[in-house]
């Protein structure tokens, strides 16, 4: 057989095929309008819709449900038309549809979503968090000025007061103080702004030198008191608790409030110089400013492992510089 026979039978083949099945291509012609009529008949039967109606009821749809699910049709759809678009049109046009915002503004207003809102606006759970996250915040802030302040000391520090790492430097405190002095002059402002108030119902003051001698003493008292209330009960003000510092006297003891009295005078003292009074702190292997001085105390860094009782000899108000107490800490991170 010569290369040329096989596509020449080929050929001959398909023409035979062809030709067989002409007449049952005409006849399917003929009959196709028939056979969809009687198919249309035989669909619209009431005993068709009875046998349907049985096929559901029974367990057919179920099994169609769980065949879907084992094959996996829905997925295969979805990232189907995922992949072609068309699920994100369909998303689109479904979200600015007419009905679709119109059903959102009527879910928004139901009395349903009010309170929804209002139980979780008024939730401990929410009112928690909040203040945890506010409370974190301020945390962050405060330990950033602490570290900063550290750093500032240690820079400006001699070399006998960084053996020395459990003294607080002038930089630390003075961020203290400066918490503090804002601190008592918010309470200084509302207790003037209340006796105004009072005093306003009866007219003022009069003269007014007596209303300005009056405000100049209420500071004094004021700031005064803030003071030596938080260095004798508690050792420490409200400025010194954030940098974590403490003042003790001599062996590690709290103040009286007759020590706390000559050390607030100090501090005032120290402050009226242009804060002169500070600057022996810069020198002093102890940092002891004027407040210090005066009231026989030390500032220390209250911390992790640091022990106030520890810290400071009772008789460290006698020990010259080279006997002072060796630290072994280091500043607070």
């Amino acid at each position: 057989m010569t290369a040329d026979e096989g596509p020449r039978k080929r050929a001959i083949a398909d023409s035979a095929g062809r030709a067989a099945f002409y007449p049952a291509r005409v006849a399917a012609k003929a009959w196709r309008g028939r056979i969809e009529s009687a198919a249309e008949e035989v669909v619209s039967a009431p005993e068709i819709a009875r046998i349907v109606d049985r096929a559901l009821a029974g367990p057919l749809p179920e099994e169609i449900a769980r065949s879907l699910v084992r094959h996996r049709v829905i997925e295969r759809v979805m990232s189907e038309l995922a992949a072609s678009g068309e699920l994100e049109r369909l998303i689109q046009e479904s979200l600015e549809s007419r009905q679709t915002l119109e059903l959102t503004d009527r879910v928004l207003a139901s009395e349903e979503m009010q309170l929804v809102l209002t139980s979780i606006a008024s939730s401990p759970e929410l009112r928690h968090a909040v203040t945890r996250q506010s409370a974190g915040l301020a945390e962050d802030v405060v330990a950033g000025v602490r570290r900063s302040a550290v750093r500032l000391d240690e820079r400006i520090a001699r070399p006998a007061q960084r053996q020395q790492p459990l003294y607080a430097g002038i930089a630390m405190r003075a961020a203290a103080l400066a918490v503090d002095a804002l601190a008592a002059l918010s309470i200084f402002v509302i207790g003037s702004a209340v006796v105004a108030l009072i005093a306003s119902l009866v007219g003022g003051i009069r003269p007014h030198w007596l209303g300005g001698s009056l405000l100049g003493l209420a500071w004094i008292l004021v700031a005064g008191g803030y003071f030596v209330l938080f260095w004798s009960a508690a050792g420490q003000t409200p400025g010194m608790r954030l940098m974590r510092l403490r003042v003790v006297r001599p062996g590690g003891a709290g103040l009286s409030v007759g020590r706390a009295i000559v050390r607030a005078i100090g501090l005032a003292l120290a402050i009226i110089p242009l804060f002169a009074g500070f600057i022996p702190a810069l020198f002093d292997a102890r940092r002891r400013a004027l407040p210090d001085y005066l009231a026989e105390t030390v500032v220390l860094h209250e911390g992790p492992g640091l022990y106030v009782a520890e810290a400071v000899p009772a008789d460290s108000s006698q020990a010259g510089d080279d006997e002072l107490p060796r630290a072994t800490g280091r500043f607070p991170q």
